[in-house]
């Protein structure tokens, strides 16, 4: 579970395969295998981690490793992702933590493609029934941030990326045609799903 507050903006240093590899540093601070990292709001697995190939006497970790679907590359954007491509972090909330955000799983529900980009993002939903969990001034993540939505449109929506949130994601950095992960707010899917059932 996550709170879609990045902690970090990574880079990608490379794919192999299904292997892909990311440039950090905050996240790994305790990292540990099978530890979850978000990346663009996709929960990835770490598999395998290290220091800089340039320092051998580096003991922090500078990069870490994920095992990457065909299946996961074919519903988000991490296919679109390129060596040197900027990529939001986040580690797991721990219980202690406060939500600064809302309760986002890791789990994409589907790619969008930004429209127009910050302050006034405007993305298009691929998959348009991903739009009925879209209200006004709700919970969405855009490539693992946490925003609020302005405004719902006929193909997609509309947040405000206030200027701290363009720094220090990959939101500041996202043109038009650009790709982009989205996940609804879960509780949008347990309401339906518990009115579908009591409907049945």
């Amino acid at each position: 579970m996550f709170t879609g507050i990045v902690e970090e903006l990574g880079s990608v240093a490379g794919r192999d395969g299904g292997k892909l590899r990311i440039n950090a540093s905050l996240v790994l601070d305790d990292v540990q295998l099978g530890a979850s990292i978000a990346v663009n709001g996709c929960c990835l697995t770490v598999v395998d981690w290290g220091g800089d190939d340039h320092d051998a006497a580096c003991e922090k970790p500078a990069w870490w490793t994920a095992d990457v679907t065909e299946e996961t590359y074919a519903r988000t954007a991490l296919g679109s992702l390129h060596t040197g491509d900027p990529v939001n972090l986040e580690r797991p909330v721990r219980l202690q933590d406060r939500l600064g955000g809302h309760l986002v799983q890791g789990h994409v529900d589907g790619v969008g493609e930004i429209v127009r980009g910050a302050p006034d993002l405007h993305v298009r939903v691929r998959d348009r029934d991903l739009l009925r969990y879209v209200v006004t001034k709700g919970s969405i993540t855009v490539d693992g941030v946490s925003l609020t939505v302005v405004d719902v449109l006929d193909d997609g929506f509309t947040v405000a990326v206030i200027p701290h949130t363009a720094e220090v994601t990959t939101l500041g950095h996202k043109d038009a045609g650009d790709l982009v992960n989205l996940e609804v707010d879960v509780t949008a899917k347990y309401v339906e799903r518990l009115l579908a059932w009591k409907e049945s």
